[in-house]
């Protein structure tokens, strides 16, 4: 019974991932490309700066040497080193194929994770409610967080690893619980303290970096954003309705 549990969960979260790989093909992708275009033509720019900064500047006719040339001096580096870059799957099908790859592997994730709750809570993912715990899903795990660090294309400043995931891992556990208060709630003093748990880590703040300039238009970022957001909606949506039907049809088996 439990092996078919975990087959029924992994199932719906890789089919629900599956069409997440292919809205992420058409609307996330060309936006990180472009971003990407941006970015490498902002560190040329600054290539080219620093190289023309470190120039040394010629000697006046009068008072240079007499009998003696000079060569022209290498352009330095201006003190900026870029390490060799890490392997990056190549644009069209590779690329295609990995971050369908990812958005399968995660939405599994996913949905194994709302299993487990829904049998630690007692609260059964049915045809009726499965939307609704997908909703909660992305709730918590997407909308929640993206309140304080919403999602970031390439050549866009950030803080410290450690912090944002610290942040972020942390706005889920508050959302969750909030949302399980609220959902089982047995008094009625369960609502406001939801919504203190739930506000808490907005409160905290999420680590940020100082405001610089950025090479990338706002508009762009704020595309990436709002796509984000909705394609991870559809995804959660289709994890629950997954879920739903499919632990429904072991449910009826056992029966």
């Amino acid at each position: 019974m439990t092996g078919r549990v975990l087959l029924a969960a992994i199932l719906a979260g890789l089919a629900a991932g599956f069409v997440m790989g292919v809205i992420q093909h058409v609307r996330l992708t060309p936006l990180i490309i472009a971003a990407e275009r941006f970015e490498v033509a902002s560190a040329t720019a600054h290539s080219h700066a620093d190289s023309s900064a470190s120039e040394p500047a010629p000697l006046e006719p009068e008072t240079a040497p007499q009998g003696h040339t000079h060569a022209p001096e290498a352009p330095a580096a201006g003190g900026h080193e870029h390490p060799a870059d890490a392997w990056a799957p190549g644009d069209g099908w590779e690329r295609t194929a990995y971050t369908t790859l990812t958005a399968m592997l995660t939405a599994a994730g996913f949905a194994l994770i709302l299993t487990g709750l829904s049998y630690l809570t007692g609260l059964p993912v049915t045809r009726n409610n499965g939307l609704v715990w997908g909703v909660c899903g992305f709730i918590a795990v997407s909308l929640a967080p993206a309140a304080g660090l919403p999602p970031e294309l390439p050549g866009t400043e950030a803080a410290g690893l450690f912090g944002r995931q610290a942040w972020w891992r942390g706005t889920i556990s508050c959302t969750s619980l909030a949302i399980w208060l609220a959902a089982s709630a047995r008094r009625w003093w369960w609502f406001p303290a939801a919504a203190v748990i739930a506000a808490f880590p907005h409160v905290v703040g999420a680590p940020r970096m100082p405001p610089e300039d950025t090479p990338l238009p706002a508009s762009l970022a704020a595309e990436f954003v709002s796509s984000s957001l909705a394609s991870n909606l559809v995804m959660w949506l289709l994890i629950g309705f997954f879920l739903s039907i499919f632990l429904n049809r072991v449910q009826e088996q056992k029966t």
